[in-house]
C-alpha cells in the first residue's frame, strides 16, 4: 500500500544525508532500536557458535548443516501455519518469545555441563543448529515487519539507515562477547542476549503503535489488523514456485550462500589451527565480526541510498557478486589467513552492508503473504539450503586445497552478477505498475 509522504518542509540534514522526513523520525528511531537488539542479541552468540563448530570437528560441519537444513524443512509448515492463523500482531512477539526462552534453556544446560565437568560438545553442536535457525527466523520476521509498514519509497530511503541498527548491534555483540567471554565464561552471555531479544519484543510494540495512529483509515491493510494473512501452511513455498521473481530471489540466496559457505570453512579450519583455547578462539571470531560489522554500518549509513537511487536496485545487488569474484580470485592466488580474513569481511561488509538492505527492499513489491510466508521461506530453507550445498561442495573439493575450491566458486559469482540485474529490472517493472494502481 503506497502512503503519500505528509513533509513540505525544507529539507533538513537528516533528509539530506540520511533520507529522513520529519513524521518518520519516531518509527525510524524505534526500528533502529529494534534490529540493533535483534542483531546484537545474536551476534553476542554468534562467535560462541563458530567455537562449538571447531570444538566439534571442522570436518562434521557439513553434518552441522546437514541437520541446521532438515530443522528449516520442518520449521517451515510450522511458521506458515501461525502465519495463516493468528494476525501479524500477535504472532510477532511470540516468534521473540519462543526463542528467548530457547537461549535460557541452553544456558542452563552449558553452565550444568561447565560446573560438572561433564563435556559439552553435544550441547554445543545443537546450540550451532539452533542458532542457525535462530539468526535467519529473527532477521527475516524483522524485514517482513519492515516491508509491511514502510511504503515502497520509504524503503528505498529507509532501510539503509534501519540496516545500520543493526550494523550498531552487530558492532556491539562481538565486542561484548570479546570484552566478557574471558572473565565470565562463555555461558553466561547468553542470558544477556535474551534480555537484548526481549526487549525488541517492546520495539514492536511501539512501532505497531505508530501504525495504527498513521493508518487509522486503512487499519486492515497494515501490520495492526486482527485479520490472519490467511492461505496454506505451504503458502511461502507455492509462491516461490510459481513465481519467476521470486524463484530467482532463491537462485541468487543459494548461491551467495554457497560463496559464504566456502570462506566459512577457510576461517574455521584456519582458526582451529591458529588457537587452541575454546574462549580465545570466540574472541577471534569476535574481533574479525567487529571489524566487518564497522565497516557495514558506514556503508548503511552512507551509501545505500544514494547507490539505490544513483545506479538502481539491479546494480547495487550486482556489487557483491563482482567483490565476490574478486575475493575467490584473490584467493586462488594466496589463499593464507589474512588474505582469508580480509576477504571474508570486506565481502560480508559490503554483503550486510549493501546487499541485504537492497535485497530486503525487493519485498515491497509483493503481497503480504509474501512479504511473511514466501519471505520466510527464502531466508530460512532455501538459505540454508545453500549452505548445505556449499558445505557437502568444499568437503568433496577439499584435497583441491583452498586455491582449488576458490576457482571452483569464481562462475558461480558470475551467474549471481547475471541474476541481481535482471531483479533489478523485474523489480522496477513490479513498481511501476504498483504506481500504477496506487494512482487509479
Amino acid at each position: 500500500m503506497q502512503r503519500p509522504s505528509s513533509d513540505t518542509a525544507q529539507p533538513n540534514l537528516l533528509n539530506r544525508v540520511l533520507g529522513l522526513e520529519r513524521h518518520e523520525y519516531y518509527a525510524v528511531a524505534w526500528s533502529f532500536v529494534y534490529f540493533f537488539c535483534v542483531l546484537s542479541a545474536y551476534y553476542m552468540l554468534r562467535s560462541v557458535r563458530e567455537t562449538m563448530a571447531v570444538e566439534g570437528g571442522v570436518q562434521n560441519v557439513p553434518w552441522l548443516f546437514s541437520s541446521t537444513f532438515v530443522v528449516m524443512l520442518a520449521a517451515t509448515p510450522v511458521f506458515g501455519w501461525v502465519a495463516s492463523r493468528y494476525a501479524r500482531r500477535s504472532f510477532l512477539p511470540w516468534v521473540y518469545y519462543f526463542f528467548a526462552a530457547n537461549i535460557l534453556l541452553f544456558w542452563g544446560g552449558f553452565s550444568y555441563a561447565i560446573h560438572n565437568d561433564i563435556s559439552f560438545v553435544w550441547i554445543g553442536r545443537a546450540f550451532f543448529v539452533w542458532l542457525s535457525v535462530f539468526n535467519l527466523f529473527v532477521v527475516s520476521v524483522f524485514w517482513s515487519f519492515m516491508a509491511d509498514i514502510y511504503t515502497r519509497d520509504q524503503c528505498r530511503r529507509l532501510f539503509g539507515v534501519i540496516s545500520a541498527g543493526g550494523s550498531a548491534g552487530a558492532l556491539l555483540g562481538p565486542l561484548t562477547t570479546g570484552l566478557l567471554v574471558v572473565p565470565i565464561g562463555f555461558q553466561n552471555l547468553l542470558p544477556i542476549s535474551a534480555t537484548l531479544l526481549l526487549f525488541g519484543v517492546y520495539c514492536i510494540t511501539r512501532l505497531r503503535s505508530w501504525v495504527e495512529s498513521e493508518h487509522q483509515d486503512g487499519i486492515s491493510n497494515t501490520v495492526a489488523t486482527a485479520e490472519p494473512l490467511g492461505g496454506s501452511l505451504l503458502g511461502g513455498v507455492t509462491h516461490v514456485a510459481q513465481s519467476r521473481y521470486l524463484t530467482a530471489i532463491s537462485i541468487a540466496s543459494i548461491i551467495a550462500s554457497l560463496l559464504g559457505t566456502a570462506l566459512y570453512m577457510f576461517m574455521a579450519e584456519l582458526v582451529g589451527e591458529a588457537f587452541a583455547n575454546t574462549d580465545e578462539r570466540t574472541r577471534t571470531f569476535a574481533f574479525i565480526d567487529a571489524v566487518t560489522n564497522t565497516m557495514a554500518m558506514l556503508v548503511q549509513l552512507l551509501i545505500v541510498k544514494r547507490a539505490v537511487w544513483r545506479f538502481g536496485v539491479g546494480i547495487t545487488l550486482s556489487l557483491m557478486p563482482i567483490a565476490s569474484f574478486i575475493g575467490f580470485a584473490l584467493l586462488a592466488i594466496n589463499p593464507s589467513f589474512l588474505f582469508v580474513a580480509a576477504v571474508q569481511a570486506i565481502r560480508r561488509a559490503i554483503g550486510f552492508g549493501l546487499s541485504k538492505p537492497t535485497n530486503d527492499m525487493l519485498y515491497s513489491v509483493v503481497t503480504p503473504e509474501e512479504k511473511y510466508k514466501s519471505k520466510n521461506f527464502i531466508d530460512t530453507a532455501v538459505y540454508r539450503g545453500g549452505d548445505l550445498l556449499g558445505t557437502w561442495s568444499v568437503k568433496l573439493l577439499w584435497g583441491f586445497g583452498f586455491a582449488g575450491i576458490s576457482l571452483f566458486m569464481m562462475p558461480f559469482a558470475v551467474v549471481w552478477g547475471a541474476i541481481a540485474l535482471w531483479l533489478g529490472k523485474a523489480y522496477r517493472r513490479r513498481d511501476l505498475d504498483a504506481v500504477q494502481g496506487d494512482s487509479q
